[in-house]
């Protein structure tokens, strides 16, 4: 039976000792429902704003903007005894380990689930819809989460979110353990914490993942580099997400047309009268400091060999086909990371495939004598 939040407690943490007697507490617990929310939207550098914790009986909101210091959760997160459940975990464990240093094992994806039993619609409300009828508003998935006070529809919604997600990995549990794809599912939850990596550092070149930046000549490149590190100081300065600043189109639109004065600017169809205001004398510096910049080209990712490129194809192919077999994406059969690895190295017989395959096993039991079948080109 699925308990309301209304008639669950709620406890709401915003001071230092307390979030200490709550981490003992959800320490002692061998399952608990773990979401985030935060305010990509509203600053230059996002942060997470909130901590939702669920277990059967209570509902924990653990304001990250009061705290700062979330340290006593650390054990929580690391445990290999307590069962964390996330929907769509990657995100949150990003996020986690990027402004909280949090390393994590034992965890549940409620997503992935969903993915390896073959469901259409993966996103928490079509999931609470499918087995409970329950409809959630997804109205505040994009407020300001860094605002304080919360408002009480705010506190409501952010509870939903881990609230009912105990009892919807009972049922994806009993689902894939009837389906004979527990182990599949298993494995990638072990691989979860494996993808985690601080994304805080901006890098220079970012510039070049603008689309269209790779269609300007190396003169215009070089001013799109300039203005793309003149809108990240700008929205460093004011705290705000960068394409608040200056959208992306826009930046590499003035990177094609070089305007060198205000009037030049103005003639730029996607500048506003409020970026001309605000940014105007700014853009126009930036445009003509590219300019004395060398030209940039874009980064050089060689080409792989032809033989490589056919295993990738085939291995593709093959998982594809058995993907369809089974409904499910062709990813769940074998993801392209491990794909990739085992086309670059060519494995010859089982022994060679262990290698590229050491962290999916149970992939490796399962797919190897097809995956060696199908490297077999043309043999």
């Amino acid at each position: 039976m699925v308990t309301s939040p209304a008639n669950t407690e709620l406890v709401w943490v915003d001071q230092p000792e307390h979030l200490k007697i709550v981490a003992d507490e959800l320490a002692t617990q061998d399952v608990l429902a773990v979401d985030t929310e935060s305010n990509s939207l509203y600053a230059y550098q996002e942060q997470v704003c909130l901590l939702q914790f669920s277990t059967l009986t209570k509902d924990y909101l653990i304001d990250a903007v009061v705290l700062g210091d979330l340290s006593p959760l650390a054990t929580v997160f690391r445990s290999e005894r307590i069962l964390k459940v996330f929907h769509a975990a990657e995100y949150d464990l990003i996020c986690l380990f990027r402004d909280f240093g949090f390393h994590f094992s034992f965890l549940f994806d409620t997503m992935i689930a969903a993915r390896t039993l073959g469901y259409q619609k993966i996103g928490l409300g079509a999931l609470l819809e499918h087995f409970f009828n329950l409809h959630i508003n997804k109205k505040y998935q994009r407020a300001n989460w860094g605002r304080r006070p919360l408002k009480q529809e705010m506190i409501d919604y952010a509870r939903v979110d881990s609230h009912f997600l105990i009892p919807l990995q009972h049922r994806l549990k009993r689902e894939l353990k009837n389906a004979g794809r527990w182990e599949l599912a298993l494995e990638d939850f072990r691989r979860l914490p494996l993808g985690v990596e601080d994304t805080t550092e901006s890098c220079t070149e970012d510039f070049w993942k603008l689309n269209g930046a790779c269609d300007l000549t190396p003169r215009q490149a070089a001013v799109l580099k300039s203005l793309y590190l003149f809108r990240e100081s700008r929205a460093k300065a004011q705290n705000t997400p960068p394409f608040k600043v200056i959208g992306h189109k826009t930046l590499v639109e003035l990177a094609q047309a070089i305007p060198e004065t205000i009037n030049e600017l103005k003639k730029c169809p996607t500048v506003s009268k409020r970026i001309i205001e605000k940014y105007g004398e700014g853009l126009i510096h930036a445009v003509k400091q590219g300019e004395k910049e060398p030209p940039e080209c874009p980064p050089h990712h060689p080409r792989p060999e032809d033989a490589v490129l056919e295993r990738m194809d085939a291995l593709r192919e093959w998982r594809k086909s058995y993907g369809h077999s089974l409904g499910v994406p062709s990813d769940v059969i074998l993801p392209r990371d491990v794909l990739n690895r085992i086309a670059w190295q060519n494995p010859k017989n089982l022994n060679e495939l262990a290698l590229p395959m050491e962290d999916v096993p149970y992939r490796f039991q399962r797919f190897g004598p097809d995956i060696i079948k199908t490297l077999k080109i043309g043999v």
